[in-house]
């Protein structure tokens, strides 16, 4: 006899006996068939017909657009936004982006499992269940395994699917009521929680606020500008001088270069100037010269400088047979090291421009000895 009731509940030992009654029951087709155990059966989809979970394939494809979606913000903000280049490394190098692009990833896959599972697939919660009503429901959420044949169109024939159960090998049966209709949230409660949820995050937002205002330092928590350091231009009793900058260890190269390794004359003589004789090189020649020597050595190198009298000094003069005589070695080692009154300049150029220097006086050397041929 058809009756109106949600469905009728068994109750097994074990889940092998359960695996067993499956497919009784469903060749009885006395109504939905569904199954509450305590931990996963193995086997009892397939045995139920249920179809294969979605699940995995919504989290592969949330996992993929999640790593897609935090390599595109990154590269938008290192490379578009605000290109900050870091260790020298280019501002799109996607290898920066790996641990952000992990994290996104695991944060979109685990709700997407999480949210999916529970609310899009199951549909729950539903606290108006009748098996949570029901008196085999304590059992079934500790050792016990049960099947229920669950009404369809709202009718099910109660008496024969006791039987069926019984049959099968249930050592209780339980009838459950028809499911009642969730019960409606008035307007008022929803005001209520929405007004009492605003009340917590002002109340939150506030304490906040002021904590942080009138105690902005509490331990464990400390400013970074707090702390021992080293300041390069100021005192330091961490060194043996009392001196923040240190000189660097003997042996020391600068980047960029090899160190000049000759400190006679005689020893740069070989040197051979690796620059072109060009037009671009001479004008490179003649800026650095007109900038740094010409004040000395005068516009054509002859000694004659554009400082008054005051000056007091002698520069050399480059048009004496003795510099005529030098080789192009023998000039970039004295741009280099110095001679007499005049300084080492040579850190302060570079390595073409102090070739370009030596093609300038080279050329106006030249031109106060011109021979037969250059007129």
């Amino acid at each position: 006899m058809l009756e109106r009731a949600f469905g009728v509940l068994g109750i097994f030992e074990s889940p092998t006996v359960l695996l067993a009654a499956v497919p009784k029951l469903k060749a009885k087709a006395l109504g939905r068939l569904e199954a509450y155990t305590p931990y996963p059966v193995h086997g009892l989809e397939e045995a139920l017909g249920l179809r294969r979970s979605p699940l995995g394939g919504m989290v592969l494809v949330m996992g993929v657009l999640g790593t897609i979606t935090a390599f595109l913000f990154q590269w938008w903000m290192s490379s578009v936004d605000y290109p900050l280049v870091t260790g020298g490394k280019d501002p799109s190098s996607w290898q920066a982006f790996i641990p952000i692009m992990f994290e996104v990833t695991v944060l979109f896959a685990t709700f997407t499992a999480g949210l999916g599972m529970l609310l899009l697939l199951n549909k729950l919660p539903k606290f108006w269940h009748p098996f949570l009503s029901s008196e085999a429901s304590g059992a079934v959420t500790r050792d016990r395994f049960a099947l229920s044949i669950e009404a369809e169109a709202g009718m099910l024939d109660v008496a024969a699917a006791q039987a069926a159960l019984k049959e099968a090998g249930a050592v209780s049966v339980e009838v459950l009521a028809e499911l009642a209709p969730p019960k409606r949230i008035s307007i008022n409660a929803l005001l209520g929680l929405a007004g009492g949820g605003a009340l917590v995050c002002v109340i939150a937002g506030a304490a906040m606020y002021w904590g942080i205002k009138l105690f902005p330092v509490l331990p464990p928590m400390s400013h970074m500008l707090v702390q021992p350091r080293l300041d390069a231009q100021l005192p330091s009793r961490f060194f043996k001088d009392g001196r923040g900058m240190q000189a660097p260890p003997a042996g020391t190269v600068a980047r960029g270069g090899l160190p000049y390794p000759f400190e006679k004359l005689e020893q740069a003589k070989g040197l051979a100037d690796p620059l072109p004789r060009t037009a671009e090189v001479l004008q490179l020649g003649r800026k650095v010269f007109s900038n740094n020597c010409l004040i000395c050595h005068g516009p054509l190198a002859d000694g004659n400088p554009i400082l008054t009298a005051a000056y007091g000094g002698k520069p050399a003069n480059l048009q004496a047979k003795k510099f005529l005589a030098y080789t192009d070695g023998e000039i970039y080692h004295t741009i280099m090291k110095g001679k007499d009154a005049m300084p080492s300049l040579g850190n302060g150029f570079t390595e073409d421009e102090r070739w370009a220097v030596v093609h300038y006086v080279r050329a106006l050397q030249r031109a106060q000895h011109a021979k037969d041929t250059d007129l």
